[in-house]
């Protein structure tokens, strides 16, 4: 398994903005998916957003579209989750996830990569 490290949590009112990073290992570009899922007290985890690493494509669950925005620098070996128009409930466990797929990448599928960070917390008030 590879660590992915993900930082840029914290505390934000409701309407405010935050950027998460998540640090990736240079061969961690192994991976084809690169994702964030989140998990709030007593909800399920739900998978957030995820870009495909070779083309850029991007895919979103539908609770975060066109507030959320998913992107890469290889670079810098970092993937960042930007979060704009933030709401109460977007508060939860923020993690940075990879995959190698035989297929294409879905925000969806990002709760079933193997390889997840520790997490870094969001929480936005009202």
């Amino acid at each position: 398994q590879v660590e992915l490290v993900e930082s840029g949590g914290g505390s934000v009112q409701a309407g405010g903005s935050l950027r998460l990073s998540c640090g990736v290992p240079r061969n961690a570009w192994i991976f084809n998916c690169m994702g964030w899922s989140r998990q709030a007290p007593g909800m399920e985890r739900e998978g957030v957003a995820v870009v495909y690493t070779n083309g850029g494509i991007t895919d979103y669950a539908d609770s975060v579209k066109g507030r959320f925005t998913i992107s890469q620098d290889k670079a810098k070996n970092t993937v960042y989750l930007q979060m704009n128009s933030l709401q109460v409930e977007d508060t939860a466990m923020y993690y940075c996830a990879a995959a190698r797929t035989n297929g294409g990448c879905s925000a969806e599928g990002v709760l079933r990569f193997n390889n997840r960070g520790q997490g870094t917390q969001v929480n936005v008030s009202s």
